[in-house]
């Protein structure tokens, strides 16, 4: 058997940064500290944040005054913090400052009048997050080519977009090429929205997919980057593709007759799964492994100063 390791995979910086915001506040703090929505789409991740004293809610009626409270990556509503800020709660926002980027531009064309159209999927914590920044009604939220074609704008001399940063490269092109051949003058964001990380793992997945049997995808249901690697990977020529969360996961039936396996993880995936999956893989085959590294990745975000 032959492993192809994707390379740059798993966790980016924003994960790595939200990670390191919980277990610092855990340590000044002590536990419990608080989390609104799960601080990045991994069990694993959340599981292990748990034992050392996280407590993960939906809301932040669920929190105590007297603890702190974290923001997962994803972002939240404007009214979130606001309504901490009232409560007199402390709370330190983890959200990835690539989303709080998406936040600013939106924010900005806003304030110029431009109607706002937002390339997301419909019910993901960021895709919340970022129509909570303003107004309901100043953010219209485009999902599909069907949609950008459908979509009717108050005044397509005044409008823009943004986009959800974790999307598939491809697909969101298309949407954006649709909007800007009916909206020549439709306003883009100064640099692209989806991030580093997604595209550097998307593009990892394509050079390495054409020549694989079957990719696996580490990475949760939850986790939109990790479903996008799946379909990246079929689009690009792979015989199959599947999304795990961890080796257990695995259907080893799948992998009858196959002799290449390429491997993956989402940016919210830990390296840990990747090489339990690999030790899995060496408990039943006879392997050859090999990394395709398309680019290397050296981006840290600085901590709040509150955890810092």
């Amino acid at each position: 058997m032959r492993l192809i390791l994707a390379a740059p995979r798993g966790f980016c910086a924003g994960v790595d940064r939200a990670i390191q915001i919980v277990e610092r506040a855990i340590e000044r703090f002590g536990a419990p500290v608080y989390v609104r929505h799960e601080i990045v789409h991994n069990r694993h991740v959340v599981q292990r944040l748990e034992r050392l004293g996280a407590v993960f809610v939906e809301s932040l009626d669920e929190c105590p005054t007297d603890r702190p409270v974290v923001f997962s990556a994803h972002g939240v509503p404007k009214h979130v913090p606001e309504e901490a800020a009232r409560r007199e709660m402390i709370y330190v926002d983890a959200t990835c400052p690539l989303v709080s980027k998406v936040h600013v531009e939106a924010e900005r064309h806003y304030k110029a009048g431009r109607e706002i159209v937002l390339i997301g999927h419909a019910g993901h914590p960021e895709v919340i997050g970022t129509m909570g920044q303003l107004p309901e009604g100043a953010i219209a939220l485009v999902e599909t080519v069907e949609d950008a074609r459908s979509f009717t704008p108050r005044d397509p001399a005044k409008l823009s977009f943004v986009t959800q940063t974790t999307l598939s490269v491809d697909d969101t092109a298309e949407i954006v090429g649709e909007l800007q051949r009916r909206f020549p003058e439709i306003a883009a964001p100064h640099k692209e929205d989806i991030c580093y990380a997604t595209t550097n793992r998307q593009a990892a997945v394509k050079a390495l997919a054409a020549d694989c049997d079957i990719v696996l995808v580490i990475g949760s249901e939850t986790s939109s980057n990790s479903k996008r690697l799946v379909e990246v990977a079929l689009r690009a020529g792979a015989g199959k593709a599947a999304l795990i969360e961890d080796s257990r996961a695995i259907d080893w039936r799948e992998l009858d007759g196959a002799a290449t396996v390429g491997i993956t993880a989402g940016a919210s995936a830990p390296e840990s799964l990747v090489e339990n999956l690999i030790a899995a893989f060496e408990d039943r085959f006879d392997l050859a492994v090999e990394e395709l590294r398309v680019t290397d990745e050296n981006v840290v975000f600085k901590l709040p100063r509150l955890v810092a």
